[in-house]
């Protein structure tokens, strides 16, 4: 299975970088957004997409983060296409799949994720942000 996710990512007042989770209550979860890639879609239109459904914030793709490969809850192959995002802006709603979105710095961000998977994003995640010319714009 094909599936494409961001590592949302925002200026606080301060200006420090933090970091969005979602939790999903089907898995009792908390990970990056990020969700499958329809047929006839991108990955890069599939990461924009389910940040749009699972944050409700618009974001502008940075560079792209190591792909990750596992076996998912249900059993299947899962090979899921990251990028550092920028929020744009927006505001959450709970919904059906993530019924919570935190904004955390990134050692925070690196406690309360779920998956030892998404925390290997965040040090690469950092690198990107700080590598992105327009990271501070």
């Amino acid at each position: 299975m094909r599936a494409a996710g961001c590592v949302l990512w925002r200026r606080s007042a301060c200006g420090t970088v933090e970091l969005a989770l979602v939790f999903r209550p089907k898995w009792s979860d908390w990970s990056w957004p990020k969700g499958k890639v329809k047929k006839g879609e991108t990955a890069r239109a599939a990461a924009l997409r389910e940040v749009q459904e699972e944050t409700g914030h618009t974001c502008r793709l940075g560079p792209a983060l190591p792909t990750l490969r596992y076996v998912d809850n249900a059993g299947r192959d899962k090979e899921v296409a990251y990028w550092a995002a920028e929020s744009t802006g927006g505001t959450f709603a709970p919904n059906d799949e993530v019924t919570a979105l935190l904004w955390l710095p990134p050692a925070e961000a690196h406690a309360r994720l779920t998956h030892p998977r998404d925390k290997e994003l965040i040090t690469p995640a950092l690198a990107a942000i700080g590598s992105d010319r327009r990271a501070g714009d």
